[in-house]
């Protein structure tokens, strides 16, 4: 009796927790990278559920149809060397199931890792996202600004991030608009991005790098094109500049809020050469030179939030 109780103790616990749950965030997609992957992981769930289902029934019927109690008391099993359909049946399904997922996975790999689709004939904003201990630095070299803990992105645009780390490898992951990817100290990782309708979304260091990992997250603000450009007016009116002072003092270990430069580090603390990953590399070669020159006779203005 009291192990009844406590198998339906357990059972009322366990939905208990799970009516507080939040929905998953990599299965409330809000860009095109992000929907394939959550598509892909559907898609696993559903054949894999379909699987156990038949599994089951086969072992139910096999427990229920040749139990002991059902057949006769002098019954005496054939002896069988095999049965060369059951094992066809055992080897050959598993093997088609993993070349399917395999197919798949490939075919999903090479979508996420381009330009998103539907997107192939617009300039990516490039981003230059690295990390530190413990936080993130966001290089806007087109725009000329860099922010630390929070990224602005306009929807309907595709996004180019170059990763790289000032520290352990982190990875840089915001799970609404697609999978994580490495950012490591001497080489760009380049990772594809676009978010489909404006929202707040989390973003974060999904790969443990010392005490601090937990609280190396960052916001990530999806907005109008028309707000975005407002945005990097306002930053360039209200800002004040990031000196490599201050650069070196953000990159000491720790947390800090959101903060907002304009000029980036990268005319004094330029991003490791080589570049991995990126399909259009060439063809933003020349963004820190123009990032560089814009610094050298453009006004520099923190603002500190």
């Amino acid at each position: 009796m009291k192990r009844k109780w406590a198998i339906l103790a357990a059972i009322f616990t366990i939905f208990t927790v799970l009516t507080g749950c939040e929905p998953l965030m990599v299965l409330d997609p809000k860009g095109p990278q992000a929907e394939r992957q959550a598509h892909d992981i559907l898609l696993s769930i559903g054949i894999m559920s379909f699987i156990v289902v038949v599994v089951f029934v086969i072992l139910i019927f096999v427990l229920v149809k040749y139990r002991a109690s059902n057949l006769p008391e002098d019954y005496e099993p054939p002896h069988m060397e095999g049965n060369k359909w059951v094992e066809a049946i055992c080897v050959g399904i598993p093997i088609l199931i993993v070349a399917y997922f395999s197919y798949v996975s490939v075919q999903s790999n090479y979508i996420v890792e381009a330009t998103p689709q539907g997107y192939e004939d617009q300039e990516p904003l490039v981003v230059y996202a690295s990390s530190s201990d413990w936080k993130w630095h966001f290089s806007y070299p087109e725009e000329n600004i860099e922010t630390v803990n929070y990224l602005y992105i306009p929807t309907d645009r595709p996004l180019e991030f170059r990763l790289y780390s000032n520290g352990p490898i982190t990875s840089f992951w915001i799970p609404q608009l697609g999978g994580q990817k490495y950012a490591m100290a001497d080489m760009i990782t380049t990772l594809h991005l676009a978010a489909d309708e404006p929202g707040e979304y989390m973003g974060r260091n999904a790969n443990f790098s010392g005490k601090g990992f937990a609280e190396n997250t960052f916001n990530v603000t999806a907005m109008s094109q028309a707000d975005f450009d407002d945005w990097v007016k306002e930053v360039k009116e209200t800002a004040k500049p990031l000196t490599e002072e201050k650069y070196n003092e953000l990159l000491k270990p720790g947390h800090l809020g959101q903060m907002t430069f304009t000029g980036t580090h990268l005319s004094f603390a330029p991003a490791p050469e080589h570049d991995h990953g990126s399909s259009s590399s060439m063809e933003h070669e020349g963004h820190s030179d123009h990032m560089t020159t814009n610094e050298e006779h453009g006004e520099n203005n923190t603002h500190e939030e």
